[in-house]
């Protein structure tokens, strides 16, 4: 029982976000935001994206960014196309970061299906 309690806290400490990561992800998520609605918007169409989370790793380098679609039958093909034009996504971003980060960080996006989980599970708590 003790060594569970000594794990359980030393996997809190090793994914605390120190105040850096928090910044540059708020900035991430923001910059990231305003390219999908401004400089993006033709190619996912009537499709509205939505960033929820930005994960950053502790040496700035990588940025794992959870995104939600909004409405859309199956959200693996949108996300599909925001991989396959994940280049020019880093590349608007970098334009817009360019004062405030030295490197961009290499991005890696996933589905983030957290309402729709939610949605599963009170549909479930009224029956």
């Amino acid at each position: 029982m003790h060594y569970t309690k000594v794990v359980n806290i030393t996997y809190f400490w090793l994914h605390m976000e120190t105040t850096r990561q928090k910044k540059v992800s708020r900035l991430l998520q923001k910059e990231l935001s305003s390219v999908f609605q401004k400089e993006i918007s033709s190619l996912l169409g009537n499709i509205m994206a939505t960033i929820t989370i930005v994960r950053i790793s502790p040496d700035l380098a990588n940025a794992n960014v959870f995104i939600s679609f909004f409405p859309v039958k199956d959200p693996q093909v949108a996300l599909k196309l925001i991989k396959d034009n994940s280049g020019m996504l880093r590349r608007h971003l970098g334009h817009r970061v360019k004062n405030q980060l030295r490197i961009v960080p290499s991005i890696e996006y996933f589905l983030d299906d957290s309402a729709a989980y939610a949605e599963e599970i009170e549909r479930l708590l009224k029956k």
